[in-house]
This record gives C-alpha cells, structure tokens and sequence, in this order.
C-alpha cells in the first residue's frame, strides 16, 4: 500500500466534490465583511449580474446558500401545488429521485422511464403529454452521473413548452461543461451549482428561474416563505440595498465571483472543448482497454463523466481499493443501477484535462491487470494520445 487510506489521494476524479482550482481556493482566503455593508451589497449585485450573463438568461438568477439539493427541494417545494399534475422524466436515479419531492406536494404524479443507459425520447415525452393533457409541471435531469448519460432538454423542453406545462431542469453536473443554459431549454426553474463544472466547493445552488414560474410560484399559497426552501424569500436579493433572507455564505460567494472570472477569461466555448477533449480521450483508452461504457450510444454519452462497465469476475470495491492504495486515483463506484457494476470517472472543472485522462487509464490498466483481467496500458494510451493529438 502506498497511498494509506488516511492519506489523500494523489489524483481525485470523482463526480463532486471535484477539485477545487487553485485561484477558487485564494477566494475563500479573502476578507469575509458583515453582509449588510454596502460595498458587500454592491459587489454581491456585481457577481449575480455576472452570473446572469454566464447563465445567458434574461431575467435576473438567485443564488440559494446551500448545495443543489436544496434547490431541487425548493423548486418542487415552490412550484407544485395540490391541483397539478406532475410529469417525472427518469432515465436514472436522479430523475426519478425528484418523485419523492414531487409527491409532497401533489397527489397525482406520473413518471415516463427510459433504461438506464438510454435518453428520455422527447417523442416519447410528447405523446405522454398527448395522453394527459392535464400534465402542467415536468421535471428532467440532464445528466444522470450513476449512468453517465445527457438528456436531449432542449427537444423535450420545446415539447414541454408546446404543452403549456413548466419544466424543471436538473443541471447540477452539466452546467459550466456543456452547452446548455436556461432559456436554450425553456425552463421554468433551471436548478444548478458551480460545485461541478465550475470548480468550487459544495455550497451555492444557482437557479435561472423564467417569468411564467415567478407568477406560479407567487399564486401558489402552499410555497413556502420564511424558511430555507423559500425561493420567493430572494427575489430581491440581487438588488443592492435590498434585505438579505438570512446571512449568505460570503466565502462562498467570493469563490463563486472567482470561478465565473476563470470561465469567462477562458471563454465558455473553450472550457466545454476542454471537457469534451477529455472525455473523448478517457472512452478511446477505455475502448482499446477492451472495456465499454455504460451508455448505449456516444450520441448521449457525457462529456463530464464517464461510467465504464466492470468486466466479468472484477469487483468494483477490489478495483477502487487498488486505484486508491496503489496509485493514489480516487474515482467513484456505481450508484442505483451501476452499483457494484461500473466505476465513475469524472471530467469536471479542474480535472477535465486530458492529461488526467491518461493518467487513470495508466492507473486503470495497471489494477485490472492485477486483478486478473490482461488488457495493454501502452495501447490505451496511444489510443488517447491519437484523440489529444488529432484536436486542434
């Protein structure tokens, strides 16, 4: 053993916490003033504004001070009443985990499913609409980590539209490392954080809420006010001189300024280049591994995390156990249907680089081997390399 479990690890690409980059980390360090200060109300509207722009919406975004579940929980919380009928879209663990949220709030909930190494078929979607008119919330995650695959949103948001109904988007672990944004989906409450793709750590939910859900939410009586779940409480929020809920999470918010200041300078464009490069690089060594991923079809396989498949008579908790002990990778293992059947290897924030790509296919190589499936690191790694190289 040459990593102790006590010990961090040397590498880390799991699904979140992901690493944090290193300009983040200076943010947290900076002077943290009393809330209500107004050089700190002025510099707060600053940052929400900048978000609205990373976000491309054209209403104002809130920053809810807590991690993306709480968003979730919010956005079901404020959006459903008892008289909607309620549309779960589940390709995973995540989509069909809203349900439970849901069914607090309104007896008459519907779920569509897809198998869990497919997409949600936007036909599917309109003709279940088709067949329940009354349908006026749905809800969708964009992408599933325990399967590693993305949801077509903005096809099932037109369809979603079309109908009339209101769509929640789970975007945690998409936002800030693919092309999607709130208004290219048409959705209503678009719930996600910059814990993943933006690099910080696990603390803020940002949520890009349209113009339709405010009055939903406003002629809602059920929605809560006074309490950690209101999103109605920050309206305002993002106004300068206007009250503050409670006390926000202002190390947070500093880092939250500082990682929005690295996507831009980067650009967006750029950034979701860089996690796609990595991917692709990660599945072209998983490939000549002999090793599949979870996904059916590359066509909804995810640029920010990649479930691959354990081969036959190989035990997920052997082979995490080797990555960790013997080269310091620490990735994650299945959950929901992938449990005890794949491993997740993450490419998000600062660790969507492709030399950290190649660095897990030398490590996974070496385990497997091991462990007693014989595959070649040196193949592998030439296959990557050939992706990294043939990308301009």
């Amino acid at each position: 053993m040459r990593y102790p479990q006590d010990q961090p690890p040397v590498l880390s690409l799991t699904p979140g916490p992901v690493p944090v980059y290193p300009e983040v980390l200076h943010a947290l360090s900076r002077r943290v003033p009393y809330d209500y200060d107004l050089p700190y109300q002025a510099k707060y509207e600053r940052i929400v504004r900048k978000l609205q722009q990373v976000m491309r919406l054209s209403t104002r975004p809130l920053i809810l001070q807590g991690e993306p579940v709480l968003g979730l929980e919010a956005a079901a919380a404020s959006l459903i009443d008892a008289q909607d009928t309620v549309l779960i879209l589940a390709s995973g663990p995540y989509g069909e985990g809203f349900g439970g949220w849901a069914r607090r709030y309104s007896r008459d909930v519907l779920t569509l499913e897809a198998p869990d190494d497919q997409a949600i078929d936007p036909q599917a979607v309109a003709d279940m609409l088709k067949r329940n008119p009354a349908i006026s919330v749905v809800s969708v995650c964009h992408h599933e980590t325990p399967c590693g695959t993305i949801n077509p949103i903005n096809a099932i948001g037109a369809v979603v539209a079309e109908h009339g109904a209101l769509l929640i988007v789970d975007a945690v672990s998409s936002f800030g490392g693919m092309n999607t944004h709130p208004e290219d989906c048409q959705a209503a409450i678009y719930v996600t954080g910059p814990a993943k793709c933006l690099g910080t750590p696990p603390a803020l939910t940002l949520l890009g809420i349209s113009t339709r859900a405010w009055a939903k939410m406003k002629a809602n009586p059920s929605a809560p006010r006074g309490s950690v779940l209101s999103i109605l409480d920050w309206e305002d929020a993002g106004e300068a001189g206007k009250r503050f809920p409670f006390t926000t999470s202002i190390a947070d918010i500093n880092a939250l300024d500082a990682a929005l200041d690295l996507y831009l300078g980067e650009g967006p464009e750029a950034v979701w280049a860089r996690h796609d490069l990595t991917a692709r690089t990660f599945r072209a060594g998983i490939e000549t591994l002999g090793l599949s991923i979870w996904a059916a079809s590359e066509a909804y396989a995810s640029p920010t995390t990649t479930v691959v498949r354990l081969p036959e008579g190989i035990s997920e908790a052997d082979l995490l156990s080797d990555l960790r002990d013997r080269y310091g990778l620490l990735v994650s293992g299945g959950r929901g249907p992938t449990a005890g059947r794949a491993i997740r290897v993450a490419h998000m924030g600062p660790a969507a680089h492709p030399l950290h790509a190649l660095a897990a296919l030398s490590a996974l190589a070496g385990s497997l081997n091991r462990l007693g499936f014989q595959c070649s690191a040196g193949k592998a790694i030439e296959a990557a390399l050939q992706v990294v190289d043939l990308t301009t």
